[in-house]
């Protein structure tokens, strides 16, 4: 009986870190803005703006433990209007990105004004947890997971917890990782002129990305 119940909990540990990883592995929108975030601002900005992607993918996989179909077509309704509102939100960062670039890249090469505040741990951590909550791709990833679960198939509450910590672990440590490839290209590019390049080129990316995510 102790060997059965071991095999359950690591069936649901490995299917926990599947789960986590593949959400989190493709380098979309958002992790393409954790690494221009993390460049532009301290490590510990960007770990904390990783630990808010990984609770969003950890809350979306407690959606995915607890609910069934029903669940999951409640949620077909609201992902047109969600992906909207991501693609929304990532072009005003986008933009705003841009723009800072310029305005930061002007102001240090005429000594006239200083840079923008950069953006507190606890405020980057709730910017990503919200962009990822509303990021379509992640929605629909999971909702998927919740219709592959047979609402008949009986799931103790210890592997749903084992389920939900192991996609949170391996969401939270591919997101730590990109913060820290983001600290390091922050500190590879020490110049203004190559931190402006850095953020316009991201800035392009998320752009790209968030049209390509409407059509």
């Amino acid at each position: 009986m102790e060997a059965l119940a071991s095999h359950v909990v690591t069936a649901a540990l490995v299917a926990g870190l599947l789960a986590g990883y593949g959400i989190a592995v493709p380098v979309g929108a958002v992790a393409t803005y954790l690494v221009s975030l993390t460049a532009r601002t301290s490590l510990r900005t960007g770990v904390c703006a990783a630990l808010g992607v990984a609770t969003a993918d950890g809350l979306y996989a407690l959606v995915a433990a607890l609910g069934g179909s029903a669940l999951a077509a409640a949620l077909r309704p609201v992902l047109v209007p969600l992906r909207w509102a991501s693609a929304l939100v990532l072009v005003f960062l986008a933009v705003r990105g841009a723009v800072t670039a310029v305005r930061h890249y002007r102001g240090h090469r005429l000594a006239t004004r200083s840079a923008p505040p950069p953006p507190s741990p606890a405020r980057a951590y709730l910017a990503l947890l919200g962009i990822t909550l509303l990021n379509p791709t992640t929605v629909i990833y999971f909702a998927a997971l919740v219709l592959g679960t047979r609402a008949a198939d009986a799931v103790s509450p210890l592997e749903q917890g084992v389920f939900v910590l192991a996609a949170f672990a391996a969401s939270a440590s591919w997101q730590l990782l990109l913060a820290g490839g983001g600290a390091l290209l922050g500190r590879l590019l020490t110049g203004s002129r190559g931190r402006l390049v850095t953020a316009l080129v991201a800035s392009g990316v998320i752009l790209l990305l968030a049209v390509r995510m409407l059509l």
